[in-house]
């Protein structure tokens, strides 16, 4: 008895003991658990991050990109190099949008999917756990029921012989009452050791269940969990692995876009740019000659008397008059009014003369501005200076041509498709490609007579514009013409006479201007021979970049590579004059080759 007693307390704290320990391993696991679900919310929301930034990117990129009307920024390099840097920039965008998604398939999906399966897993240990907990707590149960069954069997077992003893020792009591009571002191001896019996079978029993409940199941199911949380913080382990390495798998790509942005900013070339700007904006026209003196003084030399000033000042106003008449056109466009005294001062009369004319260019100029907002631009771009005029024009005539074409291919096609449906008549009708052919002549007919019209109007150009844009002959005579002549003649030539009333340019000079170049004209023809025949020294070398035909007069066919003798450096036309050898010379497009200027011959271009 005194041994069961003492059986029970350390048994109970066992059990509880094993019973704490379930509850912490739970909650360890749990919370382990959520943190992985902590940490896929966490990845998820960076996803979120890197996805809306490439999102702002691309729009940033997307914002800043040229415009159609924007296209001609593209042929600066600056521009181009900021070009670049978008398309760069949007690449980098796409940079983190794989970011996103590799974080997604990587490591979110399998984070989500491996903490169901965590989940399943620690239900299933923890469900053996608290079953073998329950079984060894219910034979625990059945144990004591035995202790407390063999213990009253006892107690029993000694009441009834205390009473049979009692009763033998009464002389009193008859001899069948004392049988009787030994008899049942027999019967509860019986019991107690029966009962004794079972306890310690049932104790035996129970010994090996404990045993095997403590050093076999409760041990495999504590190795159970305890692999489920390695294995758990391992994949975390490897998860944040992943994280890196998503990070460091795009670091060449975006390496690779800021090279590009750098090498475009180092492509940068501020004086082709320069020039660039030059050739967009040159206008064709020659600069205007010098300014006549008007020698307002005269008058002051004279004696101051009545009669003398009277008479300066009708002599004065004659010869105003017939300077007047002997002038072509005046520099300022508009008549200078006569002093109505001769005493005011020269300064005052110079200053009304120069406020004059730039008030009426000004209005001129905002006409021009005016009809080009409106958009009344003329076909034939004639509101723009002569070499702008001719690139537009040529720009135009380029696109027809490219259209021409288009629909020249086309009609080839058409008419091999249509030769092979003759021949195979099962692959299609013949007679349906001639409604097509029939248009694609039309539309040919319309681009050739579009292209006709522009052609005429550059041609027009092209006579219009300054001899010395034209390659054989760099200087017109009416150029040195005005060149030689007194600088009378020369203020024909200001830029402000050249505009049209209506604010348009225009190249024609005037009636008296040609008429006073045409006698010099017979006399220097034969001085324009001689400087032909005169061979030009070189100044330099150049390159061929690219081939060139040379089909029109005074222009010389070159081949790529080809390494010429530069003779006469560009005027600003667009043509430099070449030599290949003492009888072959001309001029060939600036572009088209590169060229080497010996330092001591710059400066020393003349025209011819």
């Amino acid at each position: 008895m005194g041994a069961a007693s003492s059986f029970k307390e350390p048994w109970t704290k066992v059990l509880a003991t094993q019973r704490d320990q379930f509850d912490n391993l739970e909650k360890h696991t749990q919370w382990g658990i959520d943190f992985v679900e902590k940490y896929t919310k966490f990845v998820k929301e960076r996803t979120e991050i890197e996805l809306n930034y490439a999102r702002q990117i691309r729009n940033l990129s997307k914002k800043y990109q040229p415009k159609k009307k924007e296209e001609d920024e593209n042929k600066y390099t600056w521009c181009r190099a900021f070009h670049s840097t978008l398309n760069e920039l949007n690449d980098y965008a796409g940079q983190h949008e794989v970011i996103a998604e590799n974080m997604t398939s990587q490591i979110i999906t399998e984070l989500t999917r491996y903490a169901q399966e965590l989940k399943t897993e620690r239900k299933s240990h923890f469900h053996d756990g608290r079953k073998a907990q329950q079984q060894i707590e219910a034979s625990w149960k059945q144990l004591e029921s035995c202790k407390r069954k063999f213990e009253r069997d006892c107690k029993e077992a000694d009441r009834a012989q205390q009473y049979f003893e009692k009763l033998d020792a009464d002389i009193n009591v008859t001899k069948a009452d004392v049988e009787k009571a030994r008899q049942q002191a027999q019967m509860r001896h019986q019991m107690a050791s029966d009962s004794k019996n079972e306890y310690s079978s049932y104790l035996q029993k129970f010994n090996q269940e404990q045993n095997e409940h403590y050093y076999t199941i409760i041990p495999n199911t504590f190795q159970k969990i305890q692999a489920m949380e390695e294995k758990r913080i391992e994949r975390m382990g490897e998860s944040l692995k992943t994280f890196a390495e998503v990070d460091r798998q795009i670091l060449p790509i975006i390496g690779k876009c800021l090279d590009g942005i750098t090498q475009v900013a180092e492509s940068i070339e501020p004086k082709n740019d320069s020039s660039q700007v030059i050739e967009s904006y040159k206008s064709g026209f020659e600069p205007p000659g010098d300014v006549e003196f008007e020698d307002y003084g005269q008058a002051m030399k004279r004696t101051v008397s009545e009669t003398s000033l009277t008479n300066s000042r009708s002599d004065n106003k004659a010869d105003r008059s017939g300077k007047g008449k002997s002038k072509t056109l005046w520099p300022f466009n508009k008549k200078s009014k006569t002093p109505k005294q001769s005493k005011e001062p020269l300064s005052h009369r110079f200053n009304d003369l120069m406020t004059s004319k730039p008030k009426m260019h000004c209005l001129r100029s905002f006409r021009r501005g005016l009809s080009l907002k409106l958009g009344s631009n003329p076909e034939d771009f004639s509101h723009l200076p002569p070499e702008q005029r001719r690139k537009k024009l040529q720009a135009k005539i380029d696109d027809f041509n490219k259209d021409i074409q288009k629909e020249m291919d086309q009609r080839d096609a058409l008419t091999k498709m249509k030769e092979v449906y003759i021949k195979n008549p099962q692959m299609g009708d013949p007679n349906s490609v001639d409604p097509r052919l029939a248009e694609i002549a039309q539309n040919i007919e319309k681009l050739q007579v579009e292209a006709q019209k522009f052609e005429g109007w550059l041609a027009e150009v092209e006579g219009r514009m300054p001899v010395k844009s034209d390659p054989p002959r760099r200087t017109s005579v009416l150029y040195e013409t005005q060149n030689s002549t007194p600088p009378t003649t020369n203020n024909n030539n200001c830029a402000q006479d050249r505009e049209s009333p209506d604010g348009s340019y225009t190249e024609e000079p005037s009636s008296e201007v040609q008429s006073k170049v045409q006698p010099e004209t017979a006399e220097s023809g034969d001085e324009f021979d001689d400087a032909d025949e005169e061979m030009l020294p070189t100044i330099g070398t150049c390159k061929a970049l690219y081939p060139f035909d040379g089909v029109n007069e005074g222009t010389i066919s070159v081949t790529e590579g080809e390494l010429l003798y530069v003779i006469e450096e560009d005027k600003g036309d667009g043509w430099t004059r070449v030599r290949r050898n003492e009888e072959e010379e001309g001029y060939v497009p600036t572009s088209y080759v590169e060229v080497f200027l010996d330092s001591n011959a710059k400066g020393a271009i003349t025209y011819i």
